[in-house]
């Protein structure tokens, strides 16, 4: 009875999931579910506000700012195909713009910031 059983399990497993692997309506490339959850197959995301700031940003400010910078041009104006990113890199191209385009903190809320009691420095708390 044992062996009917087992055989009996093996004979169904082999038919449906044979039967699955050779149906067309199963086949990946043409579930509609699948395509739409699959990277690949994706459509395109729209772009939203805050990736046009940060687009307007690098086009308008970094961009140019960083094609300024004979040191920066020097150190890292080489064009390679495969440029791994360092963390000095952004370093140093945060310097160079900081140092074209200066904060002003009477606009900021450093201040602000500073001046709270847990935030801020030693002086400002209780």
């Amino acid at each position: 009875m044992k062996q009917l059983i087992s055989q009996t399990n093996l004979i169904l497993s082999l038919v449906f999931l044979s039967g699955c692997t050779t149906h067309v309506n199963t086949t990946p490339s043409q579930n509609e579910v699948l395509n739409s959850l699959s990277n690949s197959n994706a459509k395109k995301e729209k772009i939203y506000w805050m990736q046009n700031q940060l687009n307007s940003f690098f086009e308008k400010e970094w961009n140019p700012t960083m094609k300024k910078d004979k040191e920066i041009q020097k150190k890292y104006g080489k064009k390679e195909v495969k440029k791994s990113f360092t963390l000095q890199e952004f370093v140093d191209k945060q310097a160079a713009y900081n140092k074209a385009h200066p904060t002003n903190t009477s606009k900021s809320n450093v201040k602000k910031l500073e001046s709270m009691p847990v935030i801020g420095n030693e002086s400002n708390k209780r």
